[in-house]
């Protein structure tokens, strides 16, 4: 009698905002914990992936066409564009990522002054307000996962 396999595990992958060597850099991480199946009231059955503890969470409001300047990550943090176009881009490289606030505007930046001489830098160019939330991680602490690739994550490899 032939058995099913069981399902491949699913992972959230998102863009993270790290460094190496006292620089900042653009990677494309897998979080450590598998998507599980809730069970909570009005999500059971859903796919859902633990972000860990957080922090004190903010709701920011940026203008169109805002410059958010040279800086660092105040700590480590899930940053959730849910409007708007943000342009990642850090010192010394080419490297940027364009985030889409929707589905896949889930990123993580982690590059601390603890560990980036100089940050990223972060512009909106679209012509609308970019809306975005911070949830920082509880304690600053990077979560466990495994770097996939530098650069940011490609839409294939959205869950």
């Amino acid at each position: 009698m032939a058995t099913n396999p069981s399902p491949k595990p699913r992972y959230l992958n998102l863009t993270a905002i790290s460094a190496k060597n006292g620089a900042s850099t653009i990677e494309c991480w897998r979080l450590a914990s598998p998507f599980k199946t809730a069970s909570d009231a009005g999500v059971s059955g859903a796919s859902l992936a633990q972000l860990g503890q957080t922090g004190s969470t903010s709701y920011t409001l940026i203008p169109a066409r805002f410059d958010g300047g040279l800086h660092n990550a105040p700590t480590v943090q899930y940053v959730a564009f849910l409007s708007g176009t943000a342009v990642v881009s850090v010192p010394g490289s080419r490297q940027a990522a364009t985030i889409k606030g929707g589905r896949d505007g889930l990123i993580i930046a982690a590059d601390t002054a603890d560990v980036s001489k100089q940050g990223h830098g972060t512009k909106y160019p679209s012509g609308e307000q970019t809306i975005a939330i911070q949830i920082p991680t509880e304690d600053g602490k990077v979560p466990a996962h495994t770097v996939l690739y530098a650069g940011p994550c490609r839409k294939e490899d959205s869950p």
